[in-house]
């Protein structure tokens, strides 16, 4: 009984790594797994009582649960069976495929993330490089949407910054859902986002499997009224202006959609704009290439390189900020009005009817976003100088920016500069141009440097667009 055992040095590594991974089992795991949940429903609870906003069960669903109704789906099954016969192979393999798909595909949404540290991190970020403004919001677009009505915020695509830029100002209405490309498929940046809601796509896949699971996914969200969140033009804008839309996830959204049903889908057209965008450089540098192509480290790596470079600047005191970041929000359309407007069923339309419908939608909710597109200080400065003739005086860039901002005021664009700093915010914007050395200052003047000329012309398509279609719509109208 008091007998020594002897045991080899291996032998008892082995038991004492046994016993720790069953106490990690046994009490550690459960015990996280209890905190956290608890965390969750705390967090869960204060967004009811704080915001009044009740999130949908989809999305509080677990995210194995979602992935096996996705993978399981009829429609999916029909799609794997008719790929099956074509290819000439079994259908597990193609339903091995289908779960991975699933998988990297399928979000795996935190409330106490979003709401607690994803807000904070937005928030940080955002108000660390810009100083950030919800411009304007149509009556309808700020009231809260019934229950039975699935939001979709449709908004251009000026910078990467707008993710954050429009979940930061919508936070205490909604948690938005977006779809987010191959960017967001690096680790660990990938897990961090399936917290917030994002799922993950590949938006170029030819793969009829893959377009049929995230076609599904997409309806399953919409049919539950998880509030969604897309880009118009589907890609950032190279020239600064807003685009013809791309329809594939419109029409993914929009093609089971009966107004006699139980819910509505009321999109919100969402306008951004900002001082300076950060990827600016990069995206004039060759208006025609597809960075995208080059994978998500290098977009992840140059971004977080700029994001380490200007923090370094501030932690020295020499980065004065971008200036204004602003949305605004324009007049909603109800699908189920507008449906019935026009005596259509999407979800009884044959594929050339849809492609019609949906294309007519998507015209006039890019028309709605160019009609809100905020009018920020270095957009006018730089029309200012776009359209002069010669050289103008630090007095006459400014003189002329007034005058644009009160002509474009009386055709009723949503200017996002406060009242009576319109001056100051001029001259500021002049400054900030002088330093990025965009505009170069002579003895006859200030005028664009020839070399940053592409740039200016980036900024001032913004609101040169916007003013365009508001006399086109005044001409119109008249």
């Amino acid at each position: 009984m008091t007998s020594t055992i002897s045991l080899p040095v291996w032998l008892f590594v082995i038991i004492v790594a046994l016993a720790v991974l069953a106490a990690v089992d046994d009490v550690v795991l459960p015990g996280l797994r209890w905190y956290l949940r608890r965390r969750v429903n705390r967090a869960i609870t204060e967004v009811n009582a704080r915001f009044g906003l009740e999130l949908p069960t989809f999305q509080l669903t677990t995210r194995r649960v979602l992935i096996d109704r996705l993978v399981y789906d009829p429609e999916v099954m029909r799609t794997v069976g008719a790929v099956a016969a074509e290819r000439g192979v079994e259908r597990e393999s193609l339903m091995t495929d289908v779960t991975s798909i699933a998988r990297e595909m399928v979000p795996a949404f935190n409330a106490y993330f979003y709401f607690k540290l994803g807000y904070w991190i937005a928030r940080r970020l955002l108000r660390g490089f810009y100083r950030v403004r919800l411009g304007f919001a149509h009556e309808r677009a700020a009231a809260r949407a019934p229950p039975d009505t699935a939001v979709v915020f449709f908004i251009n695509h000026r910078s990467n910054v707008d993710y954050m830029l429009v979940t930061y100002l919508a936070a205490r209405s909604v948690a938005l859902s977006y779809g987010a490309g191959e960017w967001a498929r690096v680790w660990p940046i990938r897990s961090l986002l399936r917290l917030a809601g994002v799922y993950i796509l590949r938006r170029e896949s030819g793969d009829p499997l893959y377009r049929k699971v995230l076609e599904r996914y997409v309806q399953m969200a919409t049919e539950a009224c998880v509030p969604h969140a897309i880009f118009a033009e589907g890609k950032l804008s190279r020239d600064g202006m807003i685009h013809e839309p791309r329809l594939g996830m419109l029409g993914y959204i929009t093609k089971t959609f009966d107004p006699a049903g139980a819910y509505d889908i009321e999109f919100i057209p969402v306008a951004t704009n900002f001082d300076r965008v950060m990827e600016e450089r990069t995206l004039v540098a060759n208006p025609d290439a597809d960075f995208r192509g080059r994978g998500g480290k290098f977009i992840f790596g140059s971004t977080a390189g700029f994001f380490v470079r200007m923090m370094w600047r501030k932690l020295q005191g020499r980065f004065p900020g971008f200036g204004v970041a602003c949305a605004n929000f324009g007049e909603p359309v109800s699908l189920r009005e507008w449906s019935e407007e026009r005596g259509l069923n999407f979800s009884r339309l044959d594929r050339e009817e849809l492609f019609a419908a949906v294309g007519e939608l998507g015209e006039e909710l890019t028309q709605r976003i160019v009609d809100v597109v905020p009018v920020l200080a270095v957009p006018v400065v730089s029309a200012v100088l776009v359209e002069a003739d010669g050289p103008l005086g630090a007095e006459a860039v400014k003189r002329r920016a007034l005058e644009w901002l009160d002509d474009a005021r009386a055709l009723g664009a949503h200017i996002a500069i406060r009242d009576g700093s319109e001056a100051a915010d001029i001259e500021r914007a002049v400054q900030s141009l002088r330093k990025r050395r965009l505009i170069t200052e002579r003895e006859d003047g200030i005028v664009a440097a020839e070399r940053q000329r592409p740039l200016l012309d980036y900024y001032a398509a913004s609101i040169q667009q916007l003013r365009t279609h508001l006399e086109r719509k005044r001409d119109g109208a008249g």
